[in-house]
């Protein structure tokens, strides 16, 4: 006789299984009845007011392994209220976007009292997620039965037990059959078609639905910049000082594209809701540490951290890093122009075929280094600010360009390098994102089809299967490294593609199997990521911004250095800076009044976060006299 699923006999006829908190396997008892109490007392009371399961019940766990799982679901009308309280925005009945509220839920549209899907099963997930995240200690000295976790009023208690090793981790689960339909219509067909991306939101989210929709905007941006370079690369194949023109055209296709892609986002984000999401003063962030006090600005009491010490940090921890690391990567850096020099020797005293091809060994070894060197930096992204890693890639990927271009001025070596770089990044991506994991999954997901298969005669373990599955996937750790290599790509393509023309046509190819590979990595490699909102790309839209203007002011230089325009002023260096600089500061005036009004706007509060605004008048002067110095030392 099977043994149904103990999760599935539940009181609640709306109980549906969510998220999962896997537990230790030694955790005490004591301290789950706390944990489950909490989750499942009232609101009032302190807890969250949520619905907690095992996943198997006392008979299955001695038929099966002892698994701590426990799924975690909630009542209708709680996710409705939770709804409420996180500001989710939907459209109502006409067509307006507004905040939902419990009150006037009947006002909203697709909303039923016998419909159950006006809520996503990602947004459902989020509203748990924020519950549970702010669940906090109020009297609790301790963990119960483990004296050595100490808490304090106001500490997240999911933090404590993440940071405890008490809870091992905490997921959303997979909707098998909504999946499959994405799955049909994302990426099991290989045939050139526009993404589903509101499909990608329905389950997703906003933030996973915005990346690939700019990875889709951003690989049609590139095919004009691709259909202009294959020709133009195949009649200058030789003549490395032609680039004038193409480095004309790089100057308005970087900025144009950055302009007309916050257009289409906030389409995108306004008919999500999630543009005109107004959040109230939120709770603190569950890893925020720090003494309770009074938050002046709310007036509620939370942790609040004092500022010296996150100065001291910065200065004695933070800086030192940073300069340390800036100094491996220019010394790796030099080593790869010794490998370059020795190449380059050994080629022009024996000039054979097998030294040809050495040519290009030390830029493919240098590619390897600096993936590998990225990779460790992102290790510490959780000890240090994405800004620093951010600096950490751009100098390792453009320095030695930057150094090739304008200190040893060799367009032959310069394109070398930069084909090497960009194809070499682009293919081990590939392989360590996306294939290498895929198939060890795959590896796993048959070693755990063969254990449930033994199972089945004595149990229905369909949702077992399920959960011991997705477990043992891989987290996806936020899109922070899917957007970094777009952002090193657009550095590739606007910066130097102008003596590359091929950068474009090979970032293409590679986005067009980058859009498949990353679809795959999100629905079968990693563990269902929780729902975020997001109304833009966030830091990113300035980060891109911020290199579109580097690569104005390097085109320029380009422009300035070229045989063609030295030639037209042989007689007067002086006219060639005034009018490349000329140049240069017509692309930042030519930008509409409108749109520079709300990228000051827009740049407010992202001047509390960066320290340089490539839109402040001081940054323009500094960028401008940066132009000048290349331009000056051109010849």
């Amino acid at each position: 006789m099977k043994v149904t699923l103990s999760a599935l006999d539940t009181h609640e006829s709306s109980f549906l299984p969510l998220v999962v908190i896997e537990l230790a396997q030694d955790v005490k008892e004591e301290t789950k009845e706390w944990l489950k109490a909490r989750i499942i007392t009232k609101k009032k009371d302190g807890g969250a007011q949520l619905l907690f399961r095992p996943l198997l019940n006392k008979y299955e766990k001695e038929t099966l392994e002892n698994q701590n799982l426990y799924l975690v679901g909630a009542s209708k009308i709680r996710l409705l209220l939770g709804a409420e309280a996180v500001g989710l925005v939907k459209e109502c009945s006409d067509n307006t976007m507004r905040a939902f509220t419990y009150g006037t839920r009947h006002n909203f549209k697709d909303f039923d009292d016998d419909n159950d899907d006006f809520l996503s099963m990602a947004e459902r997930q989020f509203i748990i997620k924020h519950e549970l995240e702010n669940l906090r200690a109020r009297d609790e000295k301790m963990i119960p039965g483990y004296p050595q976790a100490k808490l304090y009023p106001g500490k997240s208690l999911l933090r404590r037990l993440l940071t405890s090793g008490i809870v091992v981790q905490v997921f959303p689960l997979h909707d098998n059959e909504a999946l499959k339909k994405l799955e049909d219509t994302w990426y099991t067909r290989f045939t050139l078609k526009f993404q589903p991306i509101d499909r990608i939101r329905g389950y997703f989210g906003e933030t996973i639905a915005l990346y690939f929709g700019f990875l889709e905007y951003f690989t049609f941006a590139l095919i004009p910049m691709a259909i202009i370079g294959l020709p133009y690369y195949l009649f200058a194949w030789e003549d490395y000082d032609k680039y004038v023109i193409f480095a004309s055209f790089n100057l308005i296709w970087s900025t144009v594209i950055l302009e007309v892609w916050k257009r289409g986002c906030a389409s995108m984000t306004y008919r999500w809701g999630t543009l005109v999401m107004k959040r109230k003063f939120e709770e603190p962030r569950p890893g925020y540490h720090g003494v309770l006090g009074i938050n002046p600005v709310t007036g509620r009491e939370e942790p609040l951290y004092p500022s010296y010490k996150r100065q001291l940090r910065i200065y004695l921890v933070s800086l030192p890093f940073v300069c340390l690391c800036l100094y491996f990567s220019l010394f790796v850096m030099m080593i790869y122009f010794d490998m370059e020099a020795w190449a380059l020797g050994l080629h022009e005293d024996s000039g054979s075929e097998w030294t040809s091809i050495l040519l290009y060994v030390p830029s493919i070894i240098y590619a390897i280094v600096i993936e590998i060197m990225n990779r460790l930096y992102r290790y510490a992204k959780h000890c240090f600010d994405h800004r620093i890693l951010r600096t950490f890639n751009f100098l390792n990927c453009f320095a030695s360009l930057f150094y090739i271009a304008f200190v040893l001025r060799d367009m032959k070596l310069l394109r070398q390098s930069l084909a090497t770089l960009l194809i070499t990044s682009q293919i081990l991506n590939q392989i360590v994102e996306s294939l290498l994991p895929y198939w060890l999954q795959k590896k796993h997901h048959v070693r755990v089809k063969k254990k449930v298969e033994a199972l089945k005669a004595d149990i229905d373990a369909t949702l077992y299967e399920q959960v011991v599955l997705e477990k043992e996937m891989g987290t996806y750790l936020g899109t922070f490294d899917d957007y970094l290599e777009l952002f090193l790509q657009f550095g590739y393509v606007s910066l130097f593609s102008c003596v590359y023309p091929l950068a474009a046509a090979f970032a293409v190819l590679n986005n067009l199997t980058e859009v498949n590979s990353d679809a795959l990595k999100m629905c079968r490699v990693f563990k269902r990521p929780f729902s975020e909102p997001s109304a833009s790309i966030g830091v990113w839209q300035l980060a891109f911004e911020t290199m579109s203007v580097i690569s104005v002011v390097t085109n320029c230089a380009l422009i300035g250095m070229s045989p063609q325009v030295n030639a037209l002023f042989s007689e007067s260096k002086t006219d060639l800076i005034l009018i490349v600089v000329a140049v240069e500061v017509s692309e930042h005036l030519s930008v509409p009044d409108d749109l520079k009004h709300r990228r000051q706007n827009q740049s407010r509060h992202r001047r509390k976060v960066f320290k340089i605004n490539p839109h402040r008048p001081e940054c323009q002067q500094c960028l401008r006299l940066f132009c000048f110095f290349f331009v000056y030392t051109s010849k």
